[in-house]
């Protein structure tokens, strides 16, 4: 990772108020002032170096037997309290708490480059956020909710109870690996469950450091994990879950239904797609290129919602690349910034690589949105590209990486055709301050979910579900909504004193056809 000197005094003050938002609420004196990440880091990254080379020992039999140590605990407390589930949920916000800057410090370890402070805002912060927003409303969401009952039912009850299904299986992806953990684990304890969570291979710097400070906090009957390569992924898949949640492409997320349908686990699935940034006229150009630079380059474009294609005005494409390259500039100076994360590994790089050639082959203009720098850590220069034409495999494949297709169109009707005639994605960005219209693109489209006039924010709200739309994943979690998935909703119908059901029994004569039957309950004259 290049270094350019001692970080500037805004540099020094954006990080120290990121580390005060993260400790501000319910701060606990036990776990003592924030790790000094300076103290250690990279200085003694080669510990972390000896775990990526660690063999191991992971088994389809060591599995099972996870999987059944769970659930044996699940079946011996069929219904965790809220106090109980409210512990689980204070261990995951110790663990952040304690941890966090080790955990942040593992990730940059596995991209070759990946700055603490966007870890901390976009995964800490975040994962803190959704934990402590479980634990203030478990209790209310845990309540059993009354239902009306019809008439024919007189003096009856309904209601729903909600059970843990119990043991949730989690697959977590290695572009954001804390938060998108963190989430399903918040919801799956919420709802009562167990949990076993499989950490992608690419990050395993992080997995071997989770699954340490997991034994700290938890006993392995409430939260296990499992690190491991493709075959370990394959075998997690498979297992008879009673729940499976799994992050990461719509490809391998074919794999894990095909795997999960063996036992007919029920699955969460969030994948991705091409995700668009609708800029309407009028709309300042400035603005949102400062807004969507940062959707697309934080982490490098790494990031499953991240704006994968801009549709603007006719005529605009030039100005909107001038205006991009302003914001990233301003924000970054060059590819070689420490505050710009690099490409994960090196085929994620080379298929990057492979798509601005196709993409010149076809006739694309590309323009550089940062200048080079020295490039070190496996950064890799943005761009954005104009000319585009849904030959180039940008505009067909989700790009995942610091690239921007720039789509011109010449009416909106003609941008939500655009948007409508490809797959369904996991978000939508609308850039209108007209709220009528904005209402009208939103009935017109489809999206997982939904940030107008900025990027990505929608994911970062507590109490908004999270989760796409056909192609882009089915289900969703977080909040509320993530408690509801992750539990069964387990219908119960209390019998009246007084109930006509005796009028409905056999034998059925002509009055009970007549009357009852064609008159008040079919209704037909």
């Amino acid at each position: 990772m290049s270094s350019h000197g001692s970080p500037s005094s805004a540099r020094k003050l954006s990080q120290l108020l990121v580390n005060l938002i993260i400790r501000w609420n319910r701060w606990n004196p036990r776990i003592g002032p924030a790790l000094d990440i300076t103290e250690w880091h990279p200085a003694k990254r080669s510990r972390y170096d000896a775990l990526m080379q660690t063999p191991l020992d992971v088994t389809p039999e060591s599995l099972h037997a996870c999987l059944i140590r769970q659930r044996r605990a699940a079946e011996a407390c069929v219904l965790p309290s809220a106090a109980l589930r409210r512990a689980w949920l204070k261990g995951l916000e110790l663990l952040l708490l304690k941890h966090g800057a080790e955990l942040a410090a593992a990730i940059d370890n596995d991209f070759g480059g990946r700055p603490i402070a966007e870890t901390e805002l976009l995964e800490l912060f975040p994962s803190l956020s959704i934990v402590r927003h479980a634990q203030r409303h478990v209790s209310r969401w845990m309540k059993p909710e009354r239902r009306a009952t019809s008439w024919w039912y007189w003096l009856g009850h309904n209601q729903v109870r909600y059970q843990p299904l119990g043991v949730v299986g989690v697959i977590v992806p290695w572009n954001y690996p804390i938060f998108l953990g963190i989430g399903p684990i918040a919801s799956a304890f919420a709802a009562g469950n167990r949990v076993l969570v499989k950490f992608s291979e690419f990050t395993p710097t992080l997995g071997e450091v989770f699954a340490k400070r997991v034994t700290e906090h938890f006993s392995p009957e409430v939260l296990g994990v499992v690190n491991g390569g493709v075959e370990v992924a394959q075998t997690f898949a498979k297992l008879p879950f009673d729940h499976l949640v799994f992050t990461g492409s719509t490809a391998v997320g074919k794999q894990v239904m095909l795997a999960a349908a063996q036992n007919l686990t029920p699955l969460t699935l969030e994948l991705g797609g091409k995700s668009p940034a609708l800029i309407t006229p009028g709309f300042d150009l400035t603005v949102a290129a400062r807004r969507i630079a940062w959707g697309k380059l934080v982490n490098a474009g790494q990031t499953c919602v991240a704006p994968d294609y801009v549709l603007l005005p006719r005529g605009q494409e030039i100005a909107f690349a001038q205006a991009l390259r302003a914001a990233a500039t301003h924000a970054y100076r060059d590819a070689s910034s420490r505050d710009y994360t690099s490409i994960v590994h090196d085929r994620a790089r080379a298929r990057l690589q492979a798509l601005l050639n196709d993409a010149e082959a076809h006739g694309a203009r590309l323009e550089p949105l940062l200048p080079p720098g020295s490039q070190g850590g496996g950064r890799m220069v943005p761009y954005a590209v104009l000319n585009t034409n849904d030959a180039m495999r940008l505009m067909q494949e989700e790009i995942f990486g610091p690239i921007l297709p720039l789509v011109p169109y010449d009416t909106l009707p003609q941008a939500v055709t655009y948007i409508r005639s490809r797959d369904k994605p996991l978000a939508l960005y609308l850039f209108d301050h007209n709220r009528t219209r904005c209402d009208e693109l939103l009935d017109a489209t489809h999206s997982g979910g939904v940030t107008l006039n900025d990027c990505v924010l929608h994911l970062a709200q507590d109490d908004l579900p999270f989760g796409g739309i056909g192609p882009s994943g089915m289900g969703h979690y977080h909040g509320r909504d993530g408690f509801l998935r992750l539990s069964h909703a387990r219908a119960v119908h209390r019998r009246g004193a007084i109930n006509g059901l005796p009028l409905f029994h056999p034998p059925y004569g002509k009055r009970f056809a007549t009357w009852i039957l064609e008159r008040l309950m079919l209704r037909r004259s």
